[in-house]
């Protein structure tokens, strides 16, 4: 697995991004990806997985203003959660997937959950 932020290394301090747990059924894998502060741009990350069962996420995590209720803006001195700025995130499932039968899916947590399909296998009707 590699994460890598297209900001200087002083940036790694942030919120974990791109932590990854992996989950294996009879017929498919199940992997889940840390995005802190995503959630809401879901349309600027790509997910990309190969056949042999390569995968690869890209995105931006968005800048975000603090404003204050006297209307003024704060530009952060420390800065311990994601920063802001593209990503890439590769990793290996254990097997070959069909590239084609996965499902996506966003949590509120920021959790990037996707099911994909294991190769050669036919997925039951429900």
């Amino acid at each position: 697995m590699s994460f890598s932020p297209a900001l200087p290394s002083k940036a790694l301090l942030g919120h974990p991004i791109g932590l990854v747990d992996i989950g294996e059924s009879d017929i498919a894998y199940l992997f889940r990806v840390s995005l802190p502060g995503i959630h809401k741009n879901l349309n600027k990350i790509k997910c990309e997985i190969q056949r042999e069962g390569r995968v690869c996420i890209q995105g931006v995590v968005p800048e975000i203003a603090i404003p204050s209720d006297s209307g003024c803006l704060y530009r952060m001195q420390v800065q311990q959660l994601c920063p802001p700025g593209p990503f890439s995130i590769t990793f290996s499932l254990p097997g070959q997937v069909d590239p084609r039968l996965f499902s996506p899916k966003f949590r509120p947590d920021g959790i990037f959950e996707v099911v994909v399909v294991k190769l050669g296998l036919r997925v039951p009707a429900s």
